[in-house]
């Protein structure tokens, strides 16, 4: 069994097999690493194309649709590799992209989760969406990165070369200590999609591991393969997950507070939909309020010891970015 298993989670994604897998096969240390496909029941022919290219390639085919956490908990509960990596399927890696993460990994037994620098596919030049060079958080919930806040995203011009420790390492390529994610109970599955890393990165420092970045390691990453931007399910899954995660991670008194304010926001937010015109995506925050007083009654039992954490961002980002204009990482200091 090798030390590392790169995990991709599949639905319905052929296109994206066929045009990304071939520079995992090619960039991966295959002394160092096994490539393995999960596949959540598609019905497109992407296992057909496993089968016909690539039938060196180890599959994992699940009998439902479980969603991004349920699918890759089912996956990794099969897996006993040292290390796992979630990959999403509409990414290209560079060469020699897992071992730098692995050395930072083996030197650090404290560090749970890595994620290497994310540069946008279709701009090469620019930070990605989803991680750029690493996740932060404000104290109010709201995430941004070194190198994209908000719809802000900066050129990578080096500026964020250094490795380091940050708030949450993007699910898109997620490196993990296997018994870490296993005993942490994995993702949540109620999220289904969105938030859920970060919600697993918060779990893990409050059971005192640590989240880091290693830009010697790049990939490029397309984003929205499965929901687009606009969606409404995309704007409800991520309005639910944060208040949830919220709850989770934060001591009851504190978090109820922060809830009220994030809800308030919320409904601004919803404002502003209405007056784009953009009424499923109000409809869809509605939603995400009445499912989270739903749901919010399963994380009050068993709950874990919460730590204080200094890598949340004591201020707030969206006074830093809408009114005082700081519109990079490196300002916001």
């Amino acid at each position: 069994m090798k030390r590392v298993a790169v995990v991709i989670l599949n639905w319905n994604g052929k296109k994206w097999l066929e045009k990304f897998l071939p520079s995992v096969v090619n960039n991966s240390n295959k002394e160092l690493a096994d490539i393995i496909v999960a596949d959540n029941a598609s019905t497109d022919d992407s296992l057909a194309f496993l089968n016909e290219n690539y039938p060196e390639i180890k599959q994992i085919v699940l009998d439902s649709n479980f969603g991004f956490t349920g699918g890759y908990n089912r996956s990794i509960a099969q897996l006993e590799n040292e290390y796992i990596v979630l990959l999403n399927s509409d990414i290209e890696v560079s060469p020699n992209w897992i071992e730098p993460i692995i050395r930072l990994m083996d030197g650090d037994q404290k560090i749970a989760a890595c994620q290497p620098k994310i540069l946008s596919y279709n701009s090469p030049e620019n930070f990605e969406y989803a991680g750029a060079a690493g996740g932060m958080i404000d104290f109010l919930g709201y995430p941004f990165c070194r190198g994209r806040i908000f719809d802000t995203f900066e050129k990578d011009n080096g500026q964020y070369d250094d490795a380091r420790r940050v708030f949450w390492a993007t699910g898109a390529c997620l490196f993990v200590r296997t018994e870490v994610y296993k005993n942490m109970g994995g993702l949540d599955e109620f999220f289904f999609a969105h938030m859920e890393e970060i919600d697993l990165c918060w779990r893990m420092q409050n059971a005192g591991y640590h989240v880091w970045v290693e830009p010697q390691s790049k990939v490029y990453h397309v984003g929205g393969g499965t929901l687009q931007a606009d969606n409404p399910r995309k704007t409800f899954l991520n309005f639910r997950n944060n208040l949830l995660m919220i709850l989770k991670n934060r001591p009851l008194s504190h978090a109820y507070l922060i809830i009220f304010a994030r809800l308030i926001l919320d409904g601004a937010a919803g404002i502003q939909f209405l007056f784009k015109g953009q009424y499923s995506h109000c409809l869809a925050i509605l939603k995400a309020h009445f499912a989270f007083y739903r749901l919010q009654f399963n994380y009050w039992g068993n709950r874990e010891p919460k730590r204080k954490l200094k890598t949340i961002h004591s201020r707030s980002i969206l006074i830093q970015y809408f009114l005082q204009g700081k519109k990079r990482y490196k300002d916001l200091f």
